[in-house]
């Protein structure tokens, strides 16, 4: 990565597993998914575990509600204090955590960057919003960062949480057994990736490009690099735009 540009290097740090909490009003939607691929063998491993907690067990309310009517007559409900509050204090008082996590459309754009920086944590809560969204007073008080995944709308941040989890946790030390296909990832520099191919070499007719086949190293390096700024140039040249330096640079770097 050329010093001129924006992205930061992540380099992956051994630590203690990484705890993640999730507070959401359907538990049931994420349970398959916390207990399948990379997070299920994070947790095996003892790198990662998650955590869900249903909100509705924190109201004080007999019928488990935990959403009323907005003051100012606006359309829609909105999640209450009360049982917010009281489950990010019981998780609060057990363990200190490094980011109260709430997923709402208007919060900064999630990224590989974000990714890297929050998979070297420790301990982490996301709320997920829900209803028309959560009393202000709470994002005032007890949010410490709020993170959408894309300009769009979602029933509930249960998805955002899920694409957050599994984004994160992958790049914990140990979870992927090679850390240096974590580091090759799409974005990890700032760029697409190059196209990859496995065998057969030849399939159909349609062939793997012979600089692959070379075994020469260095011409396989300049090789990726030049795809990477291509399929970046034509499928995302907004990336291209926000590094500082030439897109030339990148190349000798």
């Amino acid at each position: 990565m050329s010093p001129g540009c924006k992205t930061k290097v992540w380099i992956p740090i051994c630590k203690a597993g990484m705890r993640i909490d999730i507070i959401t009003v359907l538990p049931e939607m994420l349970e398959g998914f916390v207990h399948e691929s990379i997070l299920a063998r994070a947790a095996k491993k003892g790198l990662a575990e998650i955590h869900l907690h249903n909100l509705r067990d924190y109201t004080l309310d007999k019928w488990r509600r935990v959403d009323d009517y907005p003051y100012g007559g606006f359309a829609g409900m909105v999640m209450q204090c009360e049982p917010i509050d009281r489950a990010i204090s019981a998780l609060k008082a057990e363990r200190d955590y490094d980011e109260v996590i709430f997923t709402s459309p208007d919060g900064e754009q999630f990224s590989q960057e974000i990714a890297n920086d929050m998979s070297m944590l420790n301990n982490i809560i996301i709320l997920c919003g829900h209803y028309k969204g959560i009393d202000q007073r709470i994002r005032d008080h007890l949010i410490t960062r709020e993170i959408s995944i894309g300009d769009y709308v979602l029933t509930g941040g249960e998805l955002a949480a899920a694409v957050m989890a599994d984004a994160i946790v992958r790049l914990v030390p140990g979870v992927i057994s090679d850390d240096q296909s974590a580091l090759s990832d799409c974005f990890q520099d700032g760029l697409l990736s190059a196209p990859i191919y496995t065998r057969p070499a030849d399939y159909k007719g349609w062939k793997v490009p012979d600089i692959l086949l070379s075994g020469n190293e260095g011409k396989i390096k300049d090789w990726e690099i030049e795809q990477s700024l291509e399929r970046t140039r034509r499928l995302r040249p907004d990336l291209l735009e926000k590094m500082d330096s030439p897109e030339g640079e990148l190349k000798g770097s």
